[in-house]
């Protein structure tokens, strides 16, 4: 029989190191806080609340991001309206059936040199054996809109 090893990694300054960042295991206490509300709500209100956090959400970020995230805020309405906004780990998502099809991660959020518009399993983008699943935004254009509402359609679809 082969032993497990249990190896501790250690960081540069010799702590231990468990695999999550600081932003990691904030985004997944945001994600908790986000499930506790959304069981304390009554069904009527829980859509028209859940689109008014995910608005606060928007502008709270930094102009950056705040920018791209309502604009993509708007096409996803425009492009999708049967797909409902929430939060998902301290980020406006956007779902269908309960199930998260496409989120806005801001740059912010975990220190990055780019936003991203990321898609979910439940996304109805199958393209062959191979496919993108999220797509980094430093501005939008024209096309890129485009581009983003195309993508949205084809996923809620």
């Amino acid at each position: 029989m082969s032993e497990t090893k249990k190896t501790t990694k250690t960081t540069a300054a010799g702590g231990k190191f468990d695999g999550f960042t600081d932003d990691e295991r904030a985004a997944m206490k945001e994600h908790a806080q986000e499930l506790k509300k959304a069981a304390r709500r009554g069904s009527a209100a829980k859509a028209a609340d859940a689109e008014r956090d995910v608005l606060e959400k928007i502008a709270e970020m930094v102009d950056e991001d705040r920018v791209i995230a309502e604009r993509i805020h708007a096409i996803v309405k425009a492009s999708a309206p049967s797909l409902t906004a929430k939060l998902w780990y301290g980020q406006p998502a956007y779902a269908k059936d309960g199930k998260i099809v496409c989120f806005f991660q801001p740059s912010q959020k975990f220190k990055t040199r780019y936003s991203t518009l990321g898609f979910n399993d439940p996304a109805n983008l199958d393209d062959g054996t191979m496919w993108p699943t999220a797509f980094a935004l430093t501005e939008l254009t024209d096309d890129s809109e485009a581009r983003i509402s195309a993508l949205v359609k084809q996923a809620a679809s």
